[in-house]
């Protein structure tokens, strides 16, 4: 997590907290950028997409987020489809209907655009980055790309296949996925147009033969149910030292055990006990590179009675046991 935070961190450097930044080229014409200041992005908040014109009616866009929330406002028509892939971190589209949908690492995510037009968006771990494929579905209909025609790809038939009565739904990561978006994120300046119009066909053309997944779709979940999940996970992030059970915090915020459990993993991506560990231990390497209290005072502030059980915590995690990694930072 560290590591894709310093590298998002990074691909940021050129926005300013409070700003967004938004590229775009056309199809044929000059690329156009926009910038949103203060006033509309909070303060806290580093936003930029790159949006690149495949096709008429095919839209590819890279985002990278730093926030933690923020609201976000477009104009796509009802009939536009977005596809999204998650490279890094986590997201979440509160969107109409009462409806949230969240997704992470390697997962793939089919919404109709007119229900996130007005949307909260929440990153669960604080960044995101990924893309999207906007299709144009009128468009489309009239002037499909000649090599996805030949493929018997209908657009329309793809939405009823992966977003059905819902309209929105998401794929877990597979090797299948990984294979058609690994090599797309960091391509040469000069390649990335006609990389990404190979690899958006490819898309097209593996979802147009795969079945959806069942079972193993990710389930949207309703936004008053994810609500009362932020407020446990604040509990128990606000209080590390302490040790929350899951049916204590089932009774008080009066949600069963097992939807408690289902939907902290949807939003968070992990369980609550290995999410929890992980922050306990990223707290403690923080304590650890940038204050001088014991080892022992510091397991202690993250829910850790046990010096051993700590240091075996941290190097489950860490890969290092907590008296080198301190040492590393003196």
């Amino acid at each position: 997590m560290e590591k894709e935070l310093c590298t998002i961190t990074e691909k940021l450097k050129d926005v300013p907290e409070g700003s967004c930044i938004n590229i775009r080229h056309p199809l044929g014409r000059a690329d156009i950028i926009t910038t949103a200041s203060s006033e509309s992005v909070p303060d806290s908040v580093r936003l930029k997409s790159e949006t690149f014109e495949l096709y008429p009616g095919i839209e590819l866009s890279f985002h990278c987020y730093l926030a933690d929330h923020f609201r976000i406002h477009h104009n796509h028509g009802v009939s536009v489809l977005s596809i999204d892939h998650c490279r890094a971190g986590r997201i979440g589209w509160e969107m109409k209907g009462g409806l949230s949908l969240y997704f992470g690492n390697g997962d793939l995510s089919f919404h109709y655009t007119d229900k996130c037009s007005d949307s909260d968006i929440t990153l669960p771990l604080g960044y995101y980055e990924g893309l999207s494929v906007a299709l144009d579905l009128p468009v489309l209909q009239e002037s499909l790309p000649e090599l996805l025609r030949d493929a018997g790809v209908d657009v329309r038939d793809l939405c009823v296949k992966f977003c059905g009565k819902q309209e929105t739904a998401a794929l877990p990561a597979s090797s299948r996925i990984e294979h058609i978006f690994s090599e797309v994120y960091d391509l040469p300046e000069q390649m990335k147009l006609p990389y990404l119009k190979l690899k958006c066909q490819e898309l097209l053309m593996f979802l147009n033969m795969a079945e959806p997944a069942g079972e193993n779709v990710l389930d949207p979940h309703y936004s008053e149910q994810v609500s009362l999940i932020r407020q446990i996970h604040d509990r128990m992030t606000e209080h590390p030292e302490k040790r929350y059970t899951i049916d204590e915090l089932a009774k008080e915020y009066l949600i069963n055990t097992a939807a408690l459990k289902s939907i902290f993993k949807s939003v968070y991506g992990m369980p609550v006990a290995a999410y929890m560990k992980r922050y306990r231990i990223t707290k403690a390497a923080g304590l650890l590179r940038n204050s001088n209290e014991s080892i022992a005072s510091i397991a202690r502030a993250v829910g850790y009675e046990s010096q051993s059980k700590f240091s075996a915590a941290f190097k489950d995690i860490m890969k290092i046991l907590p008296t080198d990694y301190r040492r590393q930072y003196t």
